[in-house]
């Protein structure tokens, strides 16, 4: 590490996702950060969700009362950064007032998303003075630093074993076409002779049916097949010792490479992904990822023979969340991630 994190005080803001958050915010007290998380969400109720992302003006008011409490719960502490990511909901006034309590404050912004989901994060980015993307296309859109994203430190800790059973993983939110292309390329597996272990995840059965009924790609998808409890990191650790191959399937509308990619190869598991644009990353090789088209799927079994390629130990590093953050924060590590060999820029 170049840059040091000890005694920085941070004001963090994010929605909660998989508990990325809580990863996150426990990574940088360990570096030695003090850190005040804040959900960036007054509830993350489904019905809440729902209304701030389809009916934003209806939560207008619950939505002002709960940061101007934020307000009040911080304005007796002073803040060397205000770090938020996504900025799904966090309003405009909210983050002209810390920087006016905080004096010399960088507010540095992060996001997972594609603005094209995220109307709200596009109308606060202006007012940042650090701003990164995982999306390359928004970011040269928009004029965002670019900045893929990471892996957490538990799956330093996989050690692949002969006792792998699982030659094809999928594990995922239901959403868009994932259902009809991971059900192929199951069906793929059974006729190839290979083993294959899906996992789709629905937050509620509200969600499952409302998109049953309104999206056409969940038309043919079994509800025995859905599950609504979600898998912890532990959980899915377990999962890929016993995998060989772990299948991406982006979201049609997001450019930038999944979690799961950065998760799935430190771990030293091979990723069939649908997304094309892995193939500008410093981290791919033939070996290790195989792309199919989602429109017209085929898959080559020999890619589940060939063995696993280490990556370069410099790179690797800076796919964990520790060389993430020290590129977010102190503008260390800057490298030209699409390419095809990391190119450092500081």
């Amino acid at each position: 590490m170049v840059g040091n994190f000890q005694s920085v005080r941070i004001l963090f803001l994010s929605v909660k996702l998989f508990s990325y958050e809580d990863i996150i915010a426990n990574k940088l007290r360990a570096l030695g950060a003090v850190v005040d998380y804040y959900d960036e969400r007054p509830n993350n109720s489904i019905f809440t969700k729902g209304v701030i992302r389809l009916y934003r003006g209806y939560y207008q008011r619950k939505i002002q009362i709960y940061y101007r409490k934020i307000l009040k719960e911080i304005s007796d502490k002073k803040f060397d950064y205000f770090f938020l990511i996504k900025g799904e909901v966090v309003p405009e006034f909210f983050i002209i007032q810390v920087k006016e309590l905080n004096q010399g404050i960088i507010l540095l912004y992060y996001t997972f998303d594609s603005f094209l989901n995220n109307y709200n994060g596009l109308k606060i980015v202006h007012r940042f003075d650090r701003k990164f993307t995982f999306d390359s296309k928004d970011a040269e859109k928009y004029n965002l630093a670019f900045r893929p994203l990471f892996f957490s430190d538990v799956y330093r800790e996989i050690n692949q074993t002969s006792d792998t059973d699982i030659d094809l993983l999928f594990i995922g939110t239901a959403h868009s076409d994932r259902y009809i292309i991971s059900e192929y390329l199951s069906d793929w597996c059974q006729r190839s002779g290979l083993k294959s272990y899906s996992y789709y995840y629905s937050p509620s059965k509200f969600v499952f049916w409302f998109f049953k009924f309104f999206n056409t790609s969940f038309k043919k998808f079994k509800f025995e097949k859905i599950t609504f409890k979600n898998l912890d990191h532990k959980e899915i650790i377990d999962l890929y010792r016993r995998s060989k191959v772990v299948l991406d399937i982006n979201h049609p509308n997001q450019n930038g490479l999944t979690m799961r990619v950065f998760e799935a190869l430190a771990s030293g598991l091979k990723i069939i992904t649908t997304n094309e644009e892995i193939v500008r990353y410093p981290f791919y090789n033939s070996d290790n990822v195989y792309i199919v088209d989602r429109k017209k799927l085929a898959v080559d079994k020999v890619f589940f023979a060939r063995p696993f390629r280490e990556i370069d130990k410099v790179l690797y590093e800076k796919m964990s969340i520790e060389g993430w953050l020290e590129e977010l924060f102190f503008d260390n590590y800057r490298y030209i991630w699409l390419g095809k060999s990391a190119v450092n820029c500081s």
